[in-house]
């Protein structure tokens, strides 16, 4: 039985998924794992990749998008088909380090109390340009001033979380940045651990800092909304 999911989204990756999947095979070596990889429409050679892998390691699984719909709709797509309890994410890029997953796994099952919603990575020593690391520490701070989720990396893509409370979780295009705020909204702790974070050496970024974070402010205010319309949590007891 399959316990643990690693979910990842990729768009236009050709170059980084082969070698990511092995990784990620690597490091979870001594789980009951499967690998999915979602291919969010890309136009390269990711598809034949990803079809390659599939003859490789025997506990990988690819899911193809027929157009390019974003990465939160890439993870979503993953963790409904995940047959694990618990998922992981990591970005498509290669730059979060799958040596970094077991630590997660660790934390977020040593919970007893069954309140610990969500493990995220804060990357450190990022290995991105100024003006993208300028952007990331600007939404960062625009987001805990707004939503007091006290989020110190809320883009790290790296994360471990227990599916179904990932899947009860209101669902919008973008939401994957803002799992930490959604996850308190629900009642459930989250806990943030330093991971590695490494230089992309294919491809190139898809997002664009200015419509990234014209983007974000809306979002935020959406989010902030979310929060406001909430009564509380319930804790229903049958009769």
């Amino acid at each position: 039985m399959v316990t643990l999911s690693v979910v990842v989204p990729v768009k236009d990756e050709a170059g980084n998924v082969a070698s990511l999947g092995r990784e990620i095979a690597a490091a979870t070596a001594n789980e009951t794992a499967e690998i999915i990889f979602v291919d969010d429409g890309s136009n390269d050679g990711t598809a034949a990749e990803l079809r390659a892998l599939k003859s490789e390691l025997p506990n990988f699984r690819a899911i193809r998008h027929n157009g390019n719909f974003g990465q939160s709709r890439a993870v979503r797509t993953g963790v409904r088909a995940a047959r694990g309890d618990i998922v992981v994410t990591l970005d498509g890029d290669g730059q979060n380090d799958p040596a970094d997953i077991p630590e997660l796994l660790s934390i977020l099952r040593s919970d007893n109390t069954g309140r610990l919603g969500l493990v995220g990575g804060v990357r450190v020593n990022r290995q991105d340009a100024s003006n993208r690391r300028f952007a990331s520490n600007f939404a960062n701070a625009f987001r805990r001033r707004m939503l007091k989720d006290g989020a110190s990396d809320s883009g790290c893509g790296l994360k471990a979380f227990r599916r179904e409370v990932y899947l009860a979780l209101p669902y919008f295009d973008h939401m994957h940045r803002f799992l930490i705020a959604l996850m308190l909204r629900e009642g459930y702790e989250v806990r943030e651990v330093p991971v590695n974070h490494r230089p992309r050496t294919q491809g190139a970024s898809k997002y664009n800092n200015l419509h990234r974070a014209l983007v974000g402010v809306v979002d935020t205010f959406g989010v902030r909304w979310l929060q406001k319309r909430f009564r509380g949590i319930a804790e229903p007891e049958e009769m």
